[in-house]
């Protein structure tokens, strides 16, 4: 029992002592000793009234001390009092709410920290998945489900022609020029999750060059199997695409090439087992042909094969040093019954170049004879074939010219003379040809050998193709050389 209720018992005590004292007594006035009574039971009480006030007052001071502690201290705990019953009935709830609210706060803060990592875990794995997009070398544009750019990597910008800002959200056609695009995009997201993957191919100018692209569009699906946005992967397939058509290019003319001097052999084979060839003359005549048409069909397989060792890099190349001039005149020697057979003067013009080139002897020997072959052929009887070396040692190359007085090329024919099996329809019916030997000189001097390759023309007087190989410096002594010459005396 509390003080309130020993205080309550006592002023009871006195209120019944005093109407009691009426009720036996009559409307009397007291006595002494009766006053007495009646004054110490009221003292009694005042005095517990006031202690219990002081023990309220101060219980109230320490609750309202522990509530400002835990404020500042930002600390749950519970409040304590002195065992008043009335201010026990008053902070069991109070402590209650605040053990309620303190498991609330724990809860609380153990989800926030769970927030926390999946925050740390998602900024990582956002982090690492931007770091592969920046590292693709193909286009790459996210939209989210308001079509507005939210990445881009580099290719991206230079295709496009835009820089991204991650921190301000555009709406693409806002960003991106290219009206197809932007409409790929928009209907990609708006079709939803009616697929999960689309490639189109589609022509974007690029720095005022068409090039083709692969396009592949994904939708991204947030959890709840919403379209969120929008991936577009660009990659380029111009090269792809002029590949393909350069190989199928390649087969027709290998195919047609090889059906010309293949059907000579064949008609001729038959009409020597149907015997049409009934005396000597004609059946060496007919076998002659068929031997030359073997030949060229060799030589076209063999060119072909050339070629594509050297575009492939498996070609071995023994480089040596080599006198340029020493090669070009073991050409001339060779060329020189098929310049005598059509009436056509050979004039060598040889300087002395002391400086050899570093080469492969075999290879320029054939880049030379393939060029004198090809002067001759387009050269009519009576013309001339200048063939010259010299050496021009500001620039340190060597350079070999072959000129001719024959039918010439026509300029929209010049920049693709050294293309496979490209040959001048003007000139198509001065000489038979697979179109190859240009192309195997370009390669042996320009891919094999790092040097230059030209050709100068006008119709109707001649053309001249020359090329260039860089100089080895001498190493030894003035007026000696320091290299092993192949080939010379």
């Amino acid at each position: 029992m509390g003080f309130k209720g020993v205080a309550l018992i006592l002023l009871g005590a006195s209120a019944v002592y005093c109407v009691t004292f009426v009720a036996t007594r009559g409307l009397v006035w007291p006595g002494e000793l009766d006053l007495l009574v009646i004054a110490l039971v009221a003292g009694a009480s005042g005095l517990v009234l006031g202690v219990c006030r002081r023990q309220v007052n101060r219980d109230l001071v320490s609750l309202s001390e522990q509530l400002q502690i835990m404020t500042e201290k930002k600390q749950f705990g519970l409040l304590m009092s002195d065992g008043i019953i009335e201010l026990t009935q008053i902070t069991q709830p109070i402590n209650e709410l605040i053990l309620s609210a303190h498991k609330q706060v724990e809860d609380l803060q153990a989800a926030n920290h769970e927030l926390q990592i999946q925050v740390r875990v998602a900024a990582a794995e956002k982090s690492h998945t931007e770091a592969i997009i920046f590292s693709i070398s193909d286009a790459v544009i996210v939209t989210n489900r308001f079509d507005e750019l939210i990445l881009a990597n580099r290719p991206a910008e230079e295709l496009l022609g835009f820089v991204f800002d991650g921190q301000q959200r555009r709406n693409i056609d806002q960003v991106i020029a290219d009206g197809t695009l932007v409409r790929l995009i928009r209907e990609t997201r708006s079709c939803g999750q009616s697929f999960t993957r689309k490639g189109v191919e589609c022509n974007i100018d690029h720095q005022g060059s068409p090039r083709t692209f692969s396009i592949t569009l994904s939708c991204v699906v947030s959890p709840d199997e919403e379209v969120s946005g929008v991936v577009a992967v660009l990659h380029d397939v111009t090269r792809e695409k002029e590949i393909a058509r350069m190989k199928t290019d390649f087969v027709s003319d290998v195919s047609h090439e090889l059906k010309t001097p293949l059907a000579s052999i064949k008609a001729y084979v038959e009409m020597l087992r149907d015997g049409e060839a009934a005396d000597a003359r004609t059946q060496k005549e007919f076998y002659e042909i068929i031997a030359a048409e073997a030949d060229r069909l060799h030589q076209l397989i063999e060119n072909i094969l050339d070629i594509s060792r050297i575009e492939s890099g498996v070609v071995k190349v023994t480089r040596e040093p080599v006198l340029l001039r020493e090669v070009v005149r073991h050409a001339l020697n060779v060329a020189a019954p098929q310049a005598k057979a059509k009436d056509i003067g050979l004039v060598e013009q040889l300087a002395a170049v002391p400086n050899p080139v570093e080469a492969d002897r075999d290879m320029i020997y054939r880049a030379v004879l393939n060029l004198l072959s090809n002067a001759i052929k387009y050269t009519p009887p009576g013309g001339t074939v200048t063939v010259s070396v010299s050496a021009d040692e500001r620039r340190g190359v060597a350079v070999c010219q072959v000129a001719d007085t024959g039918a010439g090329i026509p300029a929209a024919d010049l920049p693709h003379i050294f293309d496979k099996f490209y040959r001048v329809e003007a000139n198509s019916k001065l000489a038979r040809g697979t179109g190859l030997g240009l192309a195997l000189v370009k390669h042996i001097i320009e891919t094999a050998h790092g040097g230059k390759v030209s050709v100068m023309s006008e119709t109707g007087k001649g053309s001249t193709f020359s090329f260039e190989l860089p100089l080895l410096r001498r190493m030894g002594r003035v007026g000696k050389a320091a290299w092993p010459l192949r080939g010379v005396a």
